[in-house]
């Protein structure tokens, strides 16, 4: 033999990499194996995973007598032979740091993802690419084992970690019998059963012995109801094309509000059926969402799903019969708290607001034990406001918003339908609430002014109108704070218009 046989672990807080290394590792060591293992921990708020090298010498110490086999404490760049990862963004780091490499890795990684601080921190959609990322793993490695663990876990009942540790078993890079690691799970005596039932799906999944279910979209909702007249409605209304979208489209808002609700975005988007399929497919999207709105209700109502509970214990790596106590931070404004009074009294609220400086600035911190019963009980009485909503401030200025968007787009697509589908995406700008949907409402209306209503009484040439729309909402979309926004609509709006806003 060569050398080791060198195995990079990357796995995120809460998901057992520590116990999945100490199965490798006792493994190894009940084959009789030389065997070292070191961590390198990650930091916090999902920017990065902890790593964990281990390294094993193919021959038993009764093989190697007198011989001592040398071990390293760290990977080196192109000396990996198996790269296994919980999640897919994590892959693509390690490959992208060049412990990846094509004429020798071996790539293991589940295709789940769970978004790292940066991607949720983007104004608009900053999700990598996973298309891109299964690409790399394709190119950038020898050979690869992709499915999502987390589907496989939660089938079983397990932690992704024995999921994983199954998928190294059965990859035949290791030097080990599969039967050592069961005897290692066993010997744990920690959720046996299940590990051990995770272990064998990912066993079954490395060595093409079982197809592991895809994890199917839009499952949030796949316990609410849609009538009969909604799913006629759907599929007589509409091109087949774009059915997938109105189902998930239909469900999330029945479940924010009721199914006439979900009637009104179907009248709504029913313009749009026979035109553009792009224009239609656009606004189907941004409508469901802005129309399914986060204000308070929508928070609370979040927080008191069922299986929440079960999905934060399995993600700590709770175990049964320990206490698991979910603490939410809320810290409502003024604004929050008018999102969900009756609309005369919030105009009220809101007008001394714009006087006094110190209601305007007012907050109230609070910290809510949820997994109580007086809490959730607390949640679930604010959830059930939802109710009550069609009278709130909040569903009245939405109303409003939507109306007034629709009707640009209307108005553009009579001109261009190009024009049309950069007017629809704009709604990207719009989402979340207090500062955040603050924010994005005003760099809204700023490329309104400066280009969309321009546009619509022609004193912009289409073609400029849609490319400036595209590059202003781009910029506004990458800074918060509308500083790329301002030198955007500086390239792109003529002198006088600039002189106005400013004058306003």
């Amino acid at each position: 033999m060569t050398g080791s046989v060198n195995l990079l672990v990357a796995a995120l807080g809460g998901e057992g990499g520590g116990v999945l290394t100490s199965w490798v590792v006792n493994a190894a060591r009940d084959s009789d194996m030389p065997v070292q293992a070191t961590s390198i921990p990650g930091v916090a708020q999902r920017t990065g995973a902890t790593t964990y090298y281990i390294e094993i010498w193919p021959e038993t110490w009764a093989e190697l007598g007198d011989r001592q086999p040398v071990l390293a404490l760290s990977p080196a760049v192109g000396e990996v032979d198996i790269f296994a990862s919980s999640e897919l963004l994590e892959a693509g780091r390690q490959i992208q740091a060049g412990y990846v490499s094509p004429d020798r890795t071996l790539l293991i990684s589940s295709t789940n993802r769970v978004y790292a601080t940066a991607e949720k921190m983007q104004m608009g959609d900053g999700r990598s690419d996973d298309k891109k990322l299964v690409q790399a793993a394709g190119d950038r490695s020898q050979t690869q084992v992709l499915f999502d663990m987390e589907d496989a876990a939660r089938e079983s009942g397990a932690h992704v970690s024995a999921v994983l540790l199954g998928a190294i078993a059965g990859c035949g890079r290791l030097p080990i019998d599969a039967e050592k690691f069961r005897e290692g799970i066993r010997a744990e005596g920690k959720a046996v059963e299940a590990n051990l039932a995770g272990f064998e799906a990912g066993l079954k999944a490395a060595r093409g012995e079982m197809a592991v279910r895809e994890t199917q979209p839009h499952e949030r909702y796949s316990g609410v109801t849609v009538s009969s007249q909604i799913a006629a409605r759907v599929r007589d209304s509409f091109p087949n094309g774009i059915s997938g979208t109105l189902d998930h489209a239909v469900r999330r808002l029945i479940d924010f509000q009721d199914a006439a609700y979900a009637g009104l975005y179907l009248d709504r988007l029913g313009e749009f059926a026979d035109g553009d399929a792009r224009l239609l497919q656009a606004v189907a999207r941004h409508l469901a969402v802005r129309m399914s709105f986060e204000d308070v209700i929508r928070v609370a109502q979040a927080k008191t799903r069922p299986g929440r509970l079960d999905r934060i214990r399995a993600e700590t790596g709770a175990n049964v019969g320990d206490t698991v106590v979910v603490t939410e931070f809320l810290k409502p404004g003024i604004a929050e708290f008018c999102d969900v009074l009756p609309d005369r009294i919030a105009r009220l609220v809101l007008a001394r607001a714009a006087k006094s400086e110190a209601l305007r600035n007012w907050q109230k911190g609070m910290e809510l034990n949820s997994s109580s019963i007086t809490g959730h009980l607390k949640l679930r009485m604010l959830a059930g406001l939802r109710r009550w909503r069609r009278g709130t401030w909040r569903f009245r200025r939405e109303q409003e918003s939507i109306d007034a968007w629709l009707g640009m787009i209307s108005d553009a697509k009579a001109l261009s339908d190009d024009l049309a589908i950069e007017i629809a995406e704009c709604a990207r700008l719009i989402k979340g609430y207090s500062d955040t949907h603050s924010r994005g409402t005003s760099n809204f209306h700023r490329i309104e002014e400066a280009l969309i209503r321009p546009a619509l009484a022609g004193e912009i040439a289409i073609d400029e109108a849609v490319r400036g729309i595209a590059a202003a909402r781009e910029a506004a979309l990458a800074d918060p704070d509308g500083n790329a926004l301002s030198q955007s609509l500086a390239e792109e709006v003529r002198p006088e218009e600039l002189q106005k806003e400013a004058a306003e």
